[in-house]
């Protein structure tokens, strides 16, 4: 059974990432109001675990049970030998119930229309759609919603929203991965390597470190003319493609007003810990806003639970300025690290022993001891610290750390913990 299409409060949605079914029951816990996903085949982030058929169905039912819908991508360019398999497996995601596809192909388009008439249909932003003429136009096709290229600034997406059918609904991304390529339309990956970007295989040749002497590039024709390329030199190496990562969570009043219908996580192959904490961070902001409008201020709190999660150096993208007018658009490929995730709670621990304090039980993901600053992130709450005391093993045995993955062990915490929550390295 598919969801309605009614949002939170009938607001845009917050539309979170899952390249598995872990990230998935993350995202969900921490406040999605949908997820994008995908099958072995067909999407865009093979590098993703992504999900077998069995396992879309098992989200479909997951998702639905806790009121959030279900997206999958189909947003590849098929080749005509392709579309055999395409065929059976958008007949797959019609007895799911999943809730929409998401497309960029028009042969795609048509063949989800004749095999599922019933299902919504969303154009990928591999569409590279700019304006309210071609949202129109998808929208007459029988496109609910178009997925606008990241390449438009917020007035842009304004003059969008006024000028398409007010049913139409309109998603943008908001955090994460930015491209070089046209909304993801580059070729870099495949001269290079031979690994098909328009297949999902992207092999990133923007991350890579070019040397400064090959940036002198001349035209046959224009000799003493270089073209025109800014060079971004760190360290002696050089990148001058390298986007920097999308955060908008300091103008969450702007998006509110701009009129889109979904604000859009990137990161299905990002971790567990990634789509939780970047949902919760949107969630609450989102939810501050739309409490009291007139007296929001961004919150250097939610801020900081984005700085500790695995990214690039943050920029707004094409929002609000033209990225060529910025010197700091590209950045060195590294990541700034994340915190490490160290544990995630096993069941809820409510009642306090007798000296105030919660014997929680908590299932490893990275190694932890004894003495260690961590820190507790719950749904709807930035990260507590507490100082990790003595821990016990699953038997209740004292141990002097947890050092294997998925061991059982407890520690005690000056708050109560619930199911899921997430301990992870503090400051």
């Amino acid at each position: 059974m598919q969801m309605t299409k009614m949002n939170r409060n009938g607001k845009a949605e917050l539309l979170s990432p899952a390249g598995n079914p872990e990230k998935m029951r993350a995202a969900v816990l921490y406040g999605a109001d949908a997820v994008y996903l995908s099958g072995k085949r067909f999407g865009m982030r093979a590098a993703a675990d992504n999900f077998t058929d069995g396992e879309i169905v098992e989200a479909a039912e997951y998702c639905h049970e806790r009121g959030v819908r279900v997206y999958v991508t189909v947003n590849v360019m098929p080749r005509t030998d392709e579309y055999g398999e395409l065929r059976r497996f958008v007949k797959i995601l019609s007895e799911a119930g999943v809730d929409a596809v998401i497309v960029s192909d028009l042969g795609v388009f048509s063949a989800v229309r004749e095999i599922a008439p019933g299902m919504e249909i969303h154009v990928s932003t591999q569409a590279s759609v700019v304006s309210a003429e071609s949202c129109t136009a998808w929208y007459r096709m029988g496109a609910s919603r178009v997925v606008l290229a990241r390449e438009l600034s917020l007035r842009d997406i304004a003059a969008i929203r006024q000028n398409v059918p007010k049913e139409m609904e309109l998603e943008t991304f908001v955090h994460g991965s930015m491209c070089v390529g046209y909304s993801g339309r580059c070729l870099l990956s495949n001269y290079f390597t031979g690994r098909d970007s328009n297949h999902g295989a992207c092999a990133q040749p923007c991350r890579w470190n070019y040397s400064p002497s090959a940036l002198d590039l001349r035209e046959a024709q224009r000799p003493d003319e270089p073209v025109a390329l800014s060079a971004e030199e760190e360290g002696g190496e050089t990148f001058f493609m390298s986007s920097k990562d999308m955060c908008m969570i300091d103008h969450i009043p702007e998006l509110e007003e701009s009129g889109i219908s979904s604000y859009k996580i990137e990161g299905r192959v990002k971790s567990a810990y990634y789509a939780a904490v970047v949902t919760n961070a949107y969630r609450m902001a989102i939810d501050r806003y739309r409490r009291d409008p007139a007296s929001y201020e961004s919150d250097p709190l939610i801020r900081r639970e984005l700085d500790s999660v695995s990214h690039r150096e943050y920029s707004t993208g094409f929002f609000f300025t033209d990225p060529r007018e910025d010197a700091g658009v590209v950045t060195a490929p590294g990541y700034v690290r994340d915190k490490a995730y160290l544990a995630v709670c096993d069941e809820d621990c409510l009642i306090p022993d007798g000296d105030g304090m919660y014997t929680v039980r908590f299932r490893q993901k990275n190694k932890v001891s004894p003495g260690m600053t961590a820190e507790v992130i719950s749904p709807g709450k930035v990260g507590r610290p507490f100082t990790v005391g003595e821990m016990t093993d699953g038997q209740g045995e004292p141990i002097e750390s947890a050092p294997h993955p998925s061991m059982i062990f407890t520690v005690r915490t000056p708050f109560p913990v619930r199911r899921g929550d997430i301990m992870r390295a503090g400051d």
